[in-house]
This record gives structure tokens, sequence and C-alpha cells, in this order.
């Protein structure tokens, strides 16, 4: 069973001869269609790609094309637009090169894009044709399991990259996660692959070996091999070991990224102590490691932004929090850092639980509902209300962002009721609202926004307490949409601003059509189910 298989086309002429025009097309696909199970980190792997490839590969935010849970023509429109540029830029004479890469689903000898298949042997056979001087094609098919979990091909047909059938291509580089025998896995805490995490963090700089600012394949490939082997020697698949071979007669090495141009991220000064740095974004994902050793130096070209830094000791922590300006290199030092247990540890697990598998929220709501109405001193049928509920929601219900919830809540006012024209009588009026909504939320970050549609069954009541008028009762079910913003304030608990536009049928006397608005705030707490 081949698990990740990263194949790298490589045509003889040499990027070092002068500039290259590279293009990239970046596929991240959660989901493979029916007989497969979404994956969690597959989209995050082509993002964390593309950003390197963008800030550091030299490829132009013009050339580049990122597709998400997209499909399999969608892909192929893609390659074809770069064929096309690629054969106009050669035709003024420029080198070109083009990345591509794809983490998601494969079987039976095929792609799997959602609902879309692409044959594996064709896309290879469009890749060794495409009008380029240099080609790179990662291929990253997985599925996945739990905490650590395999990543790979079922086992029939294996998922084969054969290397006999790419002869004809001069400069065949073909590079893979494992050895054929062997899965390749991938962690919930650093959020994807471990081969991948390894080589994204070579690429950002702990690779440089030389010293020079620059990344080479060799560098590249020798720093996510011997990571990605410590890191998987006492998992529960066992150790992976990634293999290598290429054919570069005359090209030398390959400059992949250039971590100096940028001139920004975070650099470990020589006197730093050695050992294994870890670099973490604000939602707890490792974005980079930092195998340190003494008396040398290292830059990681990381994107503007704030990260907490960790190191760990025999019986504790050392946890600093930096931030890192556009066009700034932030030199670490021992006084950003304090001493932290280990129950302190911002890599924790519990925001990428939030965030990617699926869970129960809880939350207490309060708000008012307007209802597009006269008042009923002015004869109207329905007032505005003061509402107070409980909302249950089951996130990633069906897929990443995909989630459904229930809400029930408890209206109440009073006021007086116009009666002949002219009287008027005091009335308690309640509501008691039970919903059902379907969410598409954009659960990455510490805000977010959601949208969705909804269908409630209004219950609503009128008493007469002054009079001897009967209590009035009326049911009807009211669809309407949802807009809203959650804001976490926490690991597990957020508020949650919300508004609802409904739709309310009035057929009683005669027929009306009412519309309503309700403005609600929530308090939320999310736990594993």
């Amino acid at each position: 069973m081949k698990a990740l298989a990263l194949t790298l086309l490589v045509a003889t002429s040499a990027l070092a001869e002068g500039p290259t025009r590279r293009f990239a097309i970046i596929v991240g696909n959660d989901s493979g269609g029916e007989g497969t199970r979404d994956l969690l980190y597959a989209r995050d792997d082509a993002k964390k790609l593309s950003d390197i490839l963008l800030r550091l590969g030299g490829v132009k935010k013009e050339d580049a094309f990122l597709l998400l849970d997209d499909s399999a023509g969608s892909l192929l429109e893609s390659l074809g637009e770069v064929e096309k540029r690629a054969t106009a830029a050669r035709a003024r004479g420029d080198r070109t090169a083009l990345f591509f890469y794809y983490s998601g689903h494969a079987k039976d000898g095929a792609l799997r894009m959602g609902g879309t298949q692409l044959p594996l042997e064709q896309l290879k056979a469009r890749l060794a044709q495409a009008p380029a001087d240099f080609r790179l094609a990662v291929f990253d098919a997985c599925r996945s399991g739990s905490i650590t979990r395999t990543k790979g091909m079922r086992r029939a047909p294996a998922f084969e990259v054969e290397a006999d059938a790419q002869r004809a291509a001069k400069g065949l580089v073909i590079l893979t996660s494992s050895a054929s025998d062997e899965d390749s896995q991938e962690s919930d805490s650093i959020g994807g692959s471990y081969f991948s995490h390894h080589l994204a963090s070579g690429l950002l700089g702990d690779a440089d070996k030389s010293g020079d600012g620059r990344v080479s394949l060799s560098e590249a490939y020798a720093y996510a091999y011997e990571r990605t082997v410590a890191d998987t020697a006492d998992s529960a698949a066992g150790p992976q070991h990634p293999t290598f071979s290429f054919d570069l007669a005359g090209n030398g090495d390959l400059v992949l990224t250039d971590v100096i141009v940028r001139k920004e991220g975070v650099l470990l000064p020589a006197a730093a102590p050695a050992g294994a740095w870890f670099l973490v974004d604000m939602r707890g994902f490792v974005v980079a490691e930092i195998a340190k050793q003494d008396g040398v130096e290292r830059l990681v070209a990381l994107a503007p932004g704030r990260y907490w830094v960790k190191r760990r000791l025999a019986d504790h922590l050392r946890i600093g929090e930096i931030s890192v300006a556009a066009g700034e290199v932030r030199v670490l030092s021992d006084r950003d850092m304090h001493s932290a247990d280990f129950s302190d540890d911002p890599v924790k697990g519990a925001y990428q639980t939030m965030t990617y598998t699926r869970h129960i929220g809880l939350g207490v709501t309060g708000g008012y509902n307007i209802v597009f109405d006269k008042p009923l001193e002015a004869g109207g049928y329905f007032p505005s209300a003061p509402t107070f509920g409980l909302d249950f929601m089951v996130h990633n219900a069906f897929g990443r962002g995909w989630s459904f919830g229930i809400d029930g809540a408890f209206g109440f006012t009073n006021g007086h009721l116009l009666i002949g024209g002219a009287d008027q009588i005091a009335y308690k009026y309640s509501a008691l609202v039970l919903g059902l909504s379907g969410i598409c939320e954009w659960p990455e970050g510490w805000w977010v926004p959601f949208v969705g549609v909804r269908l409630a069954i209004n219950i609503l009541n009128r008493e007469f307490p002054d009079s001897n008028l009967p209590a009035q009762g009326y049911q009807t079910f009211v669809p309407g949409v949802v807009l809203g913003m959650k804001i976490r304030i926490g690991k597990r608990w957020s508020f949650v601003a919300r508004g609802r536009l409904n739709y309310l049928l009035y057929n009683v006397d005669h027929t009306r059509s009412l519309g309503s608005a309700e403005l609600t705030g929530l308090i939320n707490y999310e736990f594993g189910l």
C-alpha cells in the first residue's frame, strides 16, 4: 500500500542559469465522494504549501491556482491554463517551472475529488508533457483516522507511482513519504501528515544546512526524512521511511525556496540552546519545527503574525509569545520565554478538535424578536418581544463547516389590545419557538462567520386577565435564513452574534404575510462527542 507519493519531474535545463517563471497548481480535497471518509487536513496541507510557494518559492499570485474541495474538471481547466501561459512564456525565451500538488483521496487508480474522479495515468501523462522546463508533481493521497491516523490507499488496487513509466522524461526525480510497504501517518497536533509537515518546516528554513539562506531539494529531502522517521518511530503504525531517487545530470542541486528574500520571520541566534523548538500559531497548530544545533543560527521565514514559541525540557516547558511584522526578522531571546508546566502547553489539540471534527455546542441565548407589523394598540396581530432560550448544535456533522442545530426559545411581553376600533384591554403575550437549522460555517480562526436556513414552529398565545375574553392560540411553521458571527474567547468558549430573518403566515380570519427579524446573542460552549 503506497500512501503518499511525491513525484518531481525535472527537465535538463538548470534553474540556476537565469530567472524562471514559476506556475503552481495546488489542490486540497477533504471529500473523496462515495466510499470514502472525509479527511481533516488535506485543504490545510494545500494552503500551507501554497503560502510557502507564494512567499518563498518564486511563484507570483497571478500564476498560482489554489483549488479547495474542487472538481476534477476544474483541475484540468487550471492545468490547461497553465500550459497555455507556459507555452507563451517559453516562446518569449523565458525559463518555466510547474509545481503541482494534490492532497486528498485516491483509490482504484484515480484521484477522488468529491463526486468526480481523475485517472492518475491521465494526469501523469499531462504533467510529463507539460511545456515547462521544470515540473514538480506532488500526490498526497490519504484517509483519515483518530489522533494519529493512517493515511493511504485502499489495499486493492494499490496506489502506484511507477518510475519506469516516467523514464522518457529526462531529469526524473521521485520522492515518496514512505516505502512501498508502509503507511504514511498524520497528527492532529501538527494538523497534517508528518512528512508534509516536516517538508514544510524544512522549506521555511530549518533544512538550510549550508547556511546560505536557500533550501535545496537535497536539503529539504534529507531534513524531512530524518524528522519523519524520528517522529513515527514509536507510533502505532510504526516508522515510515521516505524514499528518494533522481536523475539530474548536469543540473546540480535545485533551489526550492529562498528564505532570506522576504527578510521576515524568526531568527534563533547561535547562542540559543540546542534542541527542538516549536513555533505554534494562535490556533494551536505547529507551523514549524527547528532542530537547533549548538553554535548555529537558524532563520525560519514565517509569515507576519503572532506565534507561541515552545521548547520542551525534561520536567517543564519554556514558552513565549512573539509577533512577526511584515519585513521584520524577529530575533528570539531568552527574555521572550518563561517556564511553564506541561499543562500550559499551547499545543493541546482542543482548538483543532473544535475546528475540524464533529462535536457538540451548547449555548444560552438572549435576544429580541421584531415583528414587521403595526403595534397591537393600532390593530396589529403580533407584538415584538424579548426572547430567552437554549441552542444545541452539532458542528461539522456533514463534513468540515457543515452543521445542524436545534433551538428553543420563549418570548413574552405585556400590552394593550385595540378592540372595536376604540377600546383597549390588557393582554399577556407569550411565544414558544422550536427550530431546526442547517448551517455553513467557516471554522478556521478565532472569528467564525456562518450562514444557514431554518424552519421553526411558533406556538403563540394571548391571554386577557382583566376581561372575559377567552385565551387565543395560534401555531404556524416559520421558514427563515440565518446569518451570524462566532467569536472565540477560549478554546471551548465563544460568543455568538446572530441574526434571523423569518416569514410568518397568518390565515385565521383572513390571510396576511408578515415578516420578523430576531437579533440574538449567545454564550456558547463546545465539547467533543
